[in-house]
């Protein structure tokens, strides 16, 4: 069934496209290709699998998405497919439409059918397991073999009766053993696996493994910017003595070159998720580790009086190493970082635009030490210069740092007055909620080339920006939030509206109205009276609402809510107000307004304990 098909060679003038095997449609094409069996094909000898074995995994994938009455209908069917696979599994795992359906496979089979398809990917020796991870398909299959021990456990606890020896090695044993043997692979050829694009995430993935801890696979997660700056949520499971030992083994081969971990980007990741792995699962290894890096990375050679780290610190691959290390570091090592390689060089730093981003770690990271108050003052000093450069995430987490440690929280406000220039005169302050936001200084946004102390003309909010968003919520999270709130007073009913629909501006509304005072946020929703309607039929505003309701007073809810009944139709109507009106009771509030307003009196209450036990 699923002969090897050798390719037809290009003719001569026929160009150099290779062609699929049954991209003809010949009938006559295929039966010879099967008779044929296996044989080198004309891309340097690569052997392929035959149209027809393409046919058969994609009628199989077909079969898995409709899914199986119960477990032996799955059963037999697994095992007819690993059938098929059996002599043919490295073929299979590098054919496109073979590797798709082996990863969905492997999850349903046992731990023991896993072990063979793994065992038969490796050879006698495992000496095929390289060339197969090293491949764009057969990669992913190596991995989703290679996790699908977290299932160790889990099958022996099915069992009805207790295992003997004897049959926990044939169940489980297998699949241990070749994950063993593979990761000695790696050991033996380790340069060339972390360097390779497609082998290193077989690497990442096997470091998971031996440390007992997994995230999704990399073919459920979801393309765009926004989801790879989340680190993925790792699920811990047990794992075999062995691996505890392997582990070790394979980081100490790792260490051995490490000098790739800065000059190639892709052996980076790999120290990266050795580190991250660590750090989770074996802390004092990883302080080890940590430390030798660090050792490493100090010890090159730089300009005279200069530290090496400032170098690999501007450099794309080992900046990426230095922020993880930054990350996971402990007090003592953070201390000796800053101390001896970047006291003084700061804002410099920040103003690079790779090394700030190791900067932004290292602030985040010392928000819980003392050591955040002698960052802070050298950073501070430098805040219109990181402005202008475009750094913005150095200002965020500097905010955000502030808010976290209670430390300097003064001092940063009114950096900030000064640097969009609204300190002086006072009543300039009033304006400094929409130049935080759109982070435009004082004169750019309100058209103005004079230094009078009045706005002389209404300037409608617009160009609220991501980072200006950001900077406003975390200084939102600071003891002292006035000079905010009294800005966000003096706005009118329509740039409320505005920042209520605004994918940016619904965050910081949202921030400032709940972290207020029932006092402070009653004067705002004064403010917002004769909008609740339009933000109700909003995809952001809604959420908004939603939130301040929540946060409200029974007396705030009831004005909110007899604003909202009178439209009841297009509430009613409206994709995104049927949900406001549903969780807000309103039909109850319109005709059954005792019962209702005793419904939110309890939910008051029940809030108010629950506030109180979390404080």
């Amino acid at each position: 069934m699923l002969s090897k098909a050798e390719e037809k060679k290009p003719q001569k003038g026929g160009g150099k496209k290779r062609r699929h095997p049954g991209e003809d449609g010949g009938g006559e094409r295929k039966r010879r290709e099967s008779q044929k069996g296996e044989k080198g094909q004309g891309d340097g000898g690569k052997k392929r699998l035959d149209a027809l074995s393409v046919g058969y995994f994609r009628r199989v994938g077909e079969r898995l998405s409709e899914g199986f009455e119960d477990d032996e209908e799955r059963e037999m069917f697994v095992e007819n497919v690993l059938t098929e696979v059996k002599g043919k599994a490295a073929l299979v795992a590098t054919d496109q439409t073979g590797s798709i359906t082996l990863q969905r496979l492997l999850p349903l089979s046992s731990p023991q059918q896993v072990g063979e398809v793994l065992a038969e990917l490796g050879g006698e020796s495992g000496s095929e397991f390289k060339a197969v991870s090293c491949d764009r398909c057969g990669g992913h299959v190596v991995e989703s073999a290679v996790r699908q021990m977290s299932r160790w456990m889990e099958s022996s606890q099915k069992e009805s009766s207790p295992p003997t020896e004897e049959e926990g090695e044939e169940s489980c044993g297998l699949l241990e053993a070749q994950v063993l043997s593979f990761s000695q692979v790696v050991r033996d050829n380790t340069a060339e696996f972390i360097r390779h694009v497609h082998g290193s995430h077989v690497v990442r993935t096997l470091l998971h493994v031996l440390g007992g801890c997994l995230g999704p696979p990399r073919t459920e997660t979801r393309p765009g910017g926004k989801e790879r700056s989340i680190p993925p949520q790792l699920t811990d499971f047990e794992i075999p003595t062995s691996f505890w030992y392997e582990l070790k083994d394979l980081t100490e081969t790792l260490m051995e070159n490490i000098n790739l971990s800065v000059t190639d980007a892709v052996a980076s990741a790999v120290f990266q998720t050795m580190l991250t792995v660590c750090h989770r699962k074996r802390p004092k290894l990883c302080k080890q580790l940590l430390r030798r890096i660090m050792e490493y990375l100090t010890s090159r050679s730089a300009a005279p009086g200069v530290s090496p780290l400032l170098v690999f610190l501007k450099d794309q691959a080992s900046s990426h190493l230095i922020e993880t290390i930054i990350q996971l570091s402990h007090k003592p090592l953070l201390r000796g970082l800053y101390k001896n390689h970047l006291k003084g060089q700061l804002v410099d730093l920040a103003l690079h635009p790779i090394a700030n981003f190791p900067i932004q770690r290292l602030t985040a990271a010392s928000a819980k030490y003392k050591l955040f108050l002698r960052i802070f003052d050298e950073l501070v000093q430098g805040v219109e210069a990181i402005l202008a450069a475009g750094h913005m995430g150095v200002i965020v987490q500097l905010a955000a740092s502030c808010a976290e440690s209670e430390e300097r929280q003064d001092e940063m406000m009114q950096c900030l007055l000064n640097a969009f220039h609204c300190a002086e005169p006072g009543s300039r302050h009033v304006a400094c909620l929409p130049l935080f936001m759109s982070l435009l200084t004082y004169e750019v946004y309100y058209h103005s080339d004079t230094a009078e102390g009045n706005i002389s003309t209404e300037i409608p909010l617009t160009s609220i920006c991501y980072h200006g968003s950001r900077l406003v919520q975390a200084l939102a999270k600071f003891k002292e939030r006035s000079l905010l709130l009294s800005s966000l007073r003096t706005l009118s009913p329509s740039d409320l509206l505005s920042m209520a629909t605004d994918p940016a501006g619904s965050h910081v509304l949202q921030a400032l109205i709940t972290t207020s005072s029932d006092k402070g946020r009653g004067k705002i929703l004064k403010r917002l009276e004769g909008q609740y309607v339009q933000m109700a039929c909003s995809r952001l505003g809604s959420r908004v609402l939603e939130a301040v309701w929540n946060s409200s007073s029974v007396g705030q809810r009831q004005s909110i809510a007899q604003e909202l009944v009178p439209s009841e139709s297009q509430l009613r109507s409206d994709q995104f107000a049927r949900h406001v009106w549903a969780k807000f009771a309103l039909s109850h509030f319109a005709h059954r307004r005792a019962h209702w307003q005793e419904i939110q009196t309890g939910e008051s209450k029940k809030r108010k304990l629950f506030s109180d036990i979390l404080e």
